[in-house]
């Protein structure tokens, strides 16, 4: 039985080894915060708080819009995805290839020779008012979701290694995002985006390599178990799901595809993150080349984020824990990755790592913050205050910098805090990976369809697109949540929402304006 001056010693000696690591972690972070503090000074006016003046060289618009994508859910969820099945969601990041070519060949030209920095100043041009209103409020629904489920897996971290509360390292991290936001606008997000990119790329190579070389027989061990382990289908932990075109109610590889696809689309498309990135670059060929950069970054990383997840899986085959076991048998499995960093990686470098995972989330929080209240500020207030000349001409008004600056930084506030109450909601859920994606398919609404609509055809008009989006909405409602509604089953994955929702709204819009003659 060992003596209580040794459990003394081994309880100090882990309570030092926790605050070594909270200094690391407190000065990486800290020093994320306080540079994007930093540029408090510089922001003159809402233009430059929105676009940065278009004054961000191209490579780090690639770094942000990476940044953007790599957020805490890819870190964390990918991870625990991967641990508790396969890599079929690594199909998800397959798709963008295609939808960065498409957003370098035509989105990004576009959006440069609008003057609003709004997303959904085009669809007010061509449909009315309506349809800004309806893909804008989709959006911010969208985003608050993110940032919920993102904020949640930001805490999970300190909550394992210092037992703090999940809901108190919530609101402490929301803060901080919020107040460096608030205070340096687009062009603070984007700069330390750019280098929270680096910080999280290099923690999860740190991560791996710690995995790899601490298997007993060696890194090939990890990919050995690995290989060998296969599930009741017969599919190993490599595998990126089964192939059967016919099979649409489970996530197969091609419902995984073409998931992907129509979200990638819509990220590069429609999605006010990127469209606002597309303005803060200095020319149309830097904006080009960020969307290509940024996208082609995430495949490699995604597979890094996924291989640390199968990793986990070997490495606690040979090694067993029961805290392990028991986050396996709860359906936890977002828990075992920081459990890892808190009880297995050397005295100061849990620190560094959950400083890469903070990186990673607040750089995503920060854009969806500044983005939303630009939004907030185009499509709403200003329209409310009726000093618009003419739609996606925001930027002749009469309002004064003083107050879309007041109305920018309030709305920051107001969306972090619906963020806050998304990620306390969340607390209790099992893969916040699923949870993501099952929201964002919901609450995207279909926006692609209708800005396809817009930009494909200028035969189309009010009506029709109103039609489009009214039978759009109905398919949705239907697949997302036949359940409740008490609608037959569909018959396909909640993932396939958005993919048949898009696709209703663009061909019942274009069919009707065949019918249709005579509308507006």
């Amino acid at each position: 039985m060992p003596s209580i001056h040794r459990l003394r010693t081994n309880h100090f000696t882990r309570r030092l080894m926790n605050i070594i690591d909270l200094i690391v972690f407190l000065v990486f972070t800290g020093g994320i915060v306080l540079m994007g503090s930093l540029f408090y000074k510089k922001d003159t006016s809402a233009r430059e708080f929105t676009n940065a003046g278009r004054s961000i060289p191209g490579w780090v618009v690639g770094m942000s819009i990476f940044s953007t994508y790599v957020s805490s859910i890819s870190y964390l969820g990918n991870p625990g995805k991967a641990y508790a099945g396969d890599w079929n969601p690594f199909v998800f990041g397959l798709s963008i290839p295609i939808a960065c070519w498409i957003a370098a060949r035509w989105f990004v030209p576009f959006y440069r020779r609008h003057t609003s920095v709004s997303a959904y100043a085009f669809l007010e041009e061509r449909f009315g008012a309506w349809a800004r209103i309806y893909a804008s409020a989709c959006y911010l629904l969208t985003q608050i979701a993110r940032m919920g489920s993102i904020l949640f897996l930001l805490a999970m971290p300190m909550n394992i290694l210092m037992g703090w509360d999940l809901r108190t390292v919530i609101i402490i991290t929301s803060a901080a995002i919020i107040l460096y936001s608030m205070l340096g606008g687009m062009k603070a997000v984007i700069w330390t985006e750019a280098i929270q990119g680096f910080i999280l790329i290099g923690g999860a190579l740190v991560c791996l390599g710690v995995l790899l070389w601490s298997m007993p027989e060696g890194p090939m061990q990890a990919f050995e178990i690995g290989w060998n382990t296969v599930d009741e289908a017969g599919r190993n932990k490599f595998s990126l799901g089964s192939f059967d075109v016919s099979d649409l109610r489970h996530s197969t590889f091609w419902v995984c595809l073409i998931y992907g696809i129509f979200i990638n689309l819509q990220n590069y498309g429609i999605d006010q993150n990127y469209v606002q990135r597309y303005h803060t670059a200095k020319t149309e060929k830097e904006a080009k080349h960020a969307a290509l950069f940024g996208g082609w970054l995430y495949i490699p990383v995604s597979a890094l984020f996924f291989l640390i997840g199968t990793c986990l899986f070997s490495y606690y085959r040979v090694m067993p824990d029961p805290e392990v076991a028991a986050f396996e048998a709860a359906g936890k499995t977002d828990y075992i990755f920081p459990y890892f960093m808190v009880h297995s990686l050397p005295q100061g470098l849990t620190g560094l790592l959950i400083a890469s995972v903070f990186a990673a989330g607040m750089s995503t929080v920060a854009t969806s913050v500044t983005s939303c209240s630009t939004i907030i500020l185009t499509d709403y207030w200003m329209r409310m205050r009726r000093h618009v000349h003419r739609p996606g001409h925001e930027g002749r008004n009469r309002l004064g910098d003083r107050e879309h600056l007041a109305v920018l930084k309030g709305s920051s506030v107001l969306v972090g805090i619906a963020g806050i109450m998304v990620a306390l909601a969340l607390v209790n859920v099992d893969s916040i990976l699923d949870a993501w994606w099952k929201l964002s398919s919901i609450f995207s609404g279909g926006m692609l369809g209708l800005f396809l609509l817009g930009y494909l055809s200028q035969r189309v008009k009010n009506i029709h697109a109103l039609l489009g989006v009214l039978c759009g909405f109905a398919v949705i409602a239907w697949i997302s949540a036949w359940e409740w509604l008490g609608l037959p089953d569909p018959g396909m994955h909640s993932y396939l929402a958005i993919v048949l929702g898009t696709m209703t709204i663009f061909i019942v819009g274009f069919t009707a304006c065949l019918f249709i003659k005579k509308a507006s």
